[in-house]
């Protein structure tokens, strides 16, 4: 089912999602569906997949000269998705991306999803890799999300790389972008953000999925300007507890977000991590109320496959 069809059956019910990694390469799925089984008793109408480019290492192979390797930590998204669905009967999203991608490549994956059935995704730009200084697409990939959104609708319209073919299939995917309530890390201003947000609208996306964000004014703000630039669709807040200490110093240099003052001081005061961990649930325990008072469609948490503290968070608010 699609996510605006979700939304339409809600009747108005803000509705509990997450997403989750891939396991790394050599792990078990069935770690994987430890997580989900804790949650499930909050009826995720939909869960979210995750998806890791390759990166490029060198190594040494003597005489002064390296090789290039390719390797993929975490593979198994597609996989991972038809595995949700089978098992769990909810719909799974995989995220696809514009970054270790071609056009022809990205044709391949929609037309993987479409025989299994899978009628959503996430399409991103994605990071840069570690050793690129600024995003580099592709050779014959796309640049932007809002390319990459283009191409799915495409193909939505039956419409694909090869013209040649005749009586082609139209897929039926619902599309849904990311969206950043403290703008994206590379964009000048959140204007200019909102401003590529339209063209990702305009080329098709159907819903947005907000970057993390601690304070909800952020978000309240950030929907209110995207409303007054004409765009209606869906925005679904994305939340994420804090569980450590040194997340006070990454998630900000990370991810280009603010902590509150208030936040950053209680989590000073803690001890450990078993201590930072609950103030994490409690500060998304109350950012949830609000927001669920605020009638959003979905609270959508990014698990990073670990279920404790979530499914604290869930217990107080579904």
């Amino acid at each position: 089912m699609k996510i605006t069809e979700h939304i339409a059956q809600s009747s108005g019910v803000t509705q509990f999602t997450f997403e989750i990694l891939p396991p790394l390469k050599g792990q078990s799925i069935h770690a994987l569906f430890n997580v989900i089984d804790e949650l499930m008793e909050f009826n995720p109408p939909f869960i979210d997949v995750t998806y890791h480019r390759e990166e490029h290492v060198y190594k040494e192979v003597g005489n002064g000269l390296l090789e290039k390797k390719v390797i993929k930590k975490r593979p198994g998204t597609v996989g991972i998705c038809a595995a949700i669905q089978g098992k769990y009967k909810v719909d799974a999203i995989p995220h696809i991306l514009c970054g270790g991608f071609s056009k022809e490549d990205t044709e391949n994956f929609l037309i993987d999803l479409d025989f299994l059935e899978i009628d959503n995704v996430v399409a991103l730009r994605g990071d840069a890799l570690s050793n690129e200084t600024y995003f580099t697409a592709e050779e014959d990939g796309h640049r932007y999300a809002n390319e990459l959104v283009e191409q799915i609708t495409a193909l939505n319209q039956g419409t694909y790389l090869d013209e040649a073919l005749l009586n082609s299939h139209a897929t039926n995917f619902c599309i849904g972008v990311s969206g950043y309530p403290e703008k994206h890390m590379e964009a000048p201003s959140l204007d200019s953000d909102i401003h590529f947000l339209k063209k990702k609208v305009a080329a098709g996306a159907e819903y947005v999925v907000t970057q993390m964000f601690f304070d909800n004014q952020k978000y309240f703000d950030f929907v209110r300007k995207v409303r007054a630039e004409g765009i209606n669709i869906p925005i679904i807040p994305g939340l994420k507890p804090l569980s450590t200490l040194k997340q006070l110093n990454m998630i900000p240099h990370r991810f280009h977000v603010d902590l509150p003052e208030t936040l950053v001081k209680e989590v000073i005061k803690c001890k450990d991590n078993n201590a930072v961990k609950q103030v994490g649930i409690e500060w998304c325990i109350e950012q949830s109320k609000e927001l669920k008072e605020s009638n959003v469609p979905f609270l959508h948490y990014y698990s990073m496959s670990k279920s404790d503290n979530i499914k604290a968070i869930a217990k107080e608010i579904f």
